[in-house]
C-alpha cells in the first residue's frame, strides 16, 4: 500500500485533498525538491533541504526542516517494495489559500512527501538547443518552483524532434541549463558550466560534480558560457539528482562517444552515492 506524508500525517493517496483555492494549485505558487533514494536511504538530503530553505526564505516562508531527513527514511520504510532499490522522493510545499498579491502562506498550505520507484538511469542521453529562452532576471530564477510547465513544454518540443532533453540559453545569449538537468561542457580536458548568474538552478548534483572534479584534478570553471561553445565541445554532460551524471551521445546532428571526463565523473558520482548511503 502506497503511503504519503502530508502536514505531519501519514495517509493513502486517495485520502489526500487540496483546497480548490490553494495558490499552488491555481497559480503554481509552490516549491519542490526531487531527491534520490537508494535502498531506503535518501541521497544528500541535507543539501536539498538547505536549498529548499533558501527558496522558502525568498518567498518569506519559514519552516523547520530539521526532522525531514528522518521523515524521508520513514516514508521509504512505509512504502516497502515500492521505495526499495532506486526511488524518487518528492517534497512539495504549496502556498495555500490567500490573496494573489500576497505571498504569505495560507493556513491550508500543504507540505507533502511522496516516493516512487525509478529505473536505473542510462549512461547517455540525447539533447538539442531549445528555441525557448531562460530569463536570468526572472523573480523565480534559480528556484525549483511549482510552476514547472515551461520546462515540460520545452522538453515535449524536444521529444517531438527525437531528443530526450533540451538546452536553454538565456536572454543574454549565454548557455543556462537543460529542462530537467544542469549542463557541463568539456573542452581540452577542462570542465565548464554556466554560472548561477545565468539563471540556472543551483543543482545538487551540479554542486557535487564540481567538488568531485576538484578531487580528481579535473580543471573546471563556472562562468558565462556563450551559446556557440556547445557546438565546439569535446564532451557534453548533464547532471540531475535522479539520473546523476549522463553523457550526451547526440547533440543536434553531432554524435559523441562517452568521453573520458564524463566517464570519470560518472564513476565518481556513483561512488559518492554509495558513500552517502553507507554513512
Amino acid at each position: 500500500m502506497i503511503r504519503i506524508w502530508c502536514n505531519g500525517q501519514w495517509m493513502e493517496p486517495l485520502d489526500f485533498s487540496i483546497a480548490v483555492t490553494d495558490r499552488g494549485l491555481m497559480h503554481g505558487l509552490g516549491l519542490f525538491e526531487t531527491i534520490l533514494a537508494v535502498d531506503g536511504k535518501p541521497v544528500f538530503p541535507e543539501r536539498h533541504l538547505t536549498r529548499l530553505d533558501l527558496s522558502c526564505r525568498k518567498l518569506g516562508w519559514h519552516f523547520d526542516f530539521a526532522r525531514f531527513r528522518q521523515f524521508m527514511v520513514e516514508l521509504l520504510a512505509a512504502n516497502g517494495p515500492a521505495a526499495q532499490g532506486r526511488a524518487r522522493i518528492r517534497l512539495a510545499i504549496t502556498g495555500g489559500s490567500g490573496p494573489v498579491n500576497d505571498l504569505s502562506l495560507g493556513e491550508d498550505h500543504i507540505v507533502m512527501l511522496s516516493a516512487a520507484p525509478v529505473a536505473e538511469p542510462p549512461a547517455t542521453t540525447t539533447a538539442n538547443c531549445s528555441p525557448f529562452v531562460r530569463n536570468e532576471r526572472s523573480a523565480l530564477s534559480g528556484m525549483k518552483c511549482g510552476s514547472y510547465a515551461e520546462n515540460l513544454v520545452a522538453q515535449d518540443h524536444a521529444r517531438r524532434l527525437g531528443f530526450e532533453e533540451t538546452v536553454f540559453s538565456n536572454s543574454a545569449g549565454m548557455l543556462c541549463e537543460a529542462a530537467t538537468s544542469n549542463l557541463f561542457l568539456v573542452k581540452g580536458g577542462c570542465l565548464h558550466t554556466p554560472s548561477l548568474h545565468s539563471g540556472c538552478l543551483a543543482g545538487i548534483t551540479r554542486e557535487v560534480v564540481i567538488g568531485l572534479a576538484a578531487e580528481l584534478g579535473i580543471p573546471s570553471t563556472e562562468r558565462d558560457v556563450a551559446a556557440a561553445e556547445i557546438h565546439e565541445a569535446d564532451e557534453i554532460l548533464l547532471t540531475s539528482s535522479i539520473r546523476g551524471v549522463m553523457g550526451v551521445s547526440r547533440f543536434e546532428d553531432r554524435i559523441f562517444e562517452l568521453g573520458p571526463v564524463t566517464a570519470l565523473l560518472r564513476a565518481a558520482w556513483n561512488r559518492a552515492v554509495l558513500q552517502e548511503i553507507s554513512r
